[in-house]
């Protein structure tokens, strides 16, 4: 990631002096949009890095979340220096014209040529990594971070794509309006992509449920217990990429003393984690059947100190 924030750094440079020598606002506007990236690649870093700090007694759950608020920081990013940079830069096109020269219509198309080779080997290298996590690309995307260099890759490609074309036809036929329509198409792009990826990171920062196929395995493990008579309710909530809360309220089968109760919670925990590895926060509120009788007739007490939960936390 570091290669990529120094390949970002240089390429916005020399979109920038590109930009300004040749008075291009579509090259302006990808200067804007790499200014963003580069931006991003920080934040990213910061989440890599502050995500896998062990949990404390401030934060018992760990810090897994922290990927996701740099990623709210990185869509951001990319919606105020990039859309709307680029969408000042065409609406200010259009009000007052743009004349480039000759010789800057080749410099800006020379350094968008470059910056188009860069950002496609940089697109090629995030699609492997997507392909090269356990072999699907649905599985790697969970990860907000890479979510963000692919989304910024694709974009940045695409973004050059339209600056070129915008810069070409204004060369071919001196219609400012192709180079501005470019720059409000780049901001377009960029804001649509910064709607997305906030949007995500807002779901995971508010709580967002592990995803229907899981939790259904999950309910399936749990059914499959013998001493599990039914499941009342299962609620989910992912506390980072692999870590994953589980509360399950379940019904016991008849019988079992308070000292069962326990060894069958400790066992049921240990199963469920094995199976599903990113369960590593796993609470039990365990009824059996003296609770359901208690709750039918309100004089009687439960006989098990596990009609609470009390034995269900992990």
């Amino acid at each position: 990631m570091l290669v990529a924030l120094g390949a970002n750094l240089l390429i916005a440079v020399a979109k920038a002096v590109g930009g300004l020598l040749a008075g291009s606002p579509a090259l302006l506007s990808e200067a804007a949009h790499s200014v963003a990236d580069s931006l991003n690649e920080i934040f990213l870093l910061a989440a890599l890095r502050r995500s896998r700090r062990p949990a404390d007694r401030r934060h018992p759950f760990g810090y897994g979340k922290e990927r996701f608020f740099w990623s709210l920081l990185a869509a951001v990013g990319i919606f105020v220096m990039g859309g709307c940079f680029s969408f000042f830069q065409g609406f200010e096109a259009l009000k007052s014209g743009a004349e480039e020269s000759h010789s800057g219509y080749v410099a800006g198309l020379v350094v968008l040529g470059v910056a188009l080779v860069s950002e496609g080997v940089s697109l090629v290298r995030a699609l492997h990594q997507v392909r090269r996590q356990q072999g699907t690309s649905l599985r790697a995307l969970r990860d907000p971070a890479l979510r963000t260099v692919l989304a910024e890759d694709s974009t940045a490609v695409l973004g050059v794509v339209l600056a070129i074309v915008g810069m070409a036809l204004h060369m071919v036929t001196g219609q400012v309006v192709w180079e501005a329509s470019a720059s409000l198409a780049i901001g377009a792009l960029l804001v649509y992509v910064a709607f997305r990826l906030g949007r995500d990171a807002r779901d995971q920062l508010i709580g967002q449920a592990a995803d229907p196929d899981l939790s259904r395995r999950i309910r399936e493990l749990l059914q499959a217990q013998s001493e599990i008579d039914s499941v009342e309710a299962l609620q989910t909530m992912q506390l980072g990429l692999e870590s994953l809360l589980v509360a399950a309220r379940i019904d016991l089968v008849p019988g079992l003393d308070s000292e069962e109760v326990e060894d069958v919670a400790v066992r049921i925990k240990r199963s469920l984690t094995q199976e599903v590895p990113q369960a590593d926060q796993i609470f039990l509120d365990i009824t059996d059947a003296s609770t359901r009788s208690a709750s039918r007739n309100p004089g009687t007490h439960p006989k098990s100190p596990a009609a609470t939960g009390e034995h269900g936390g992990a």
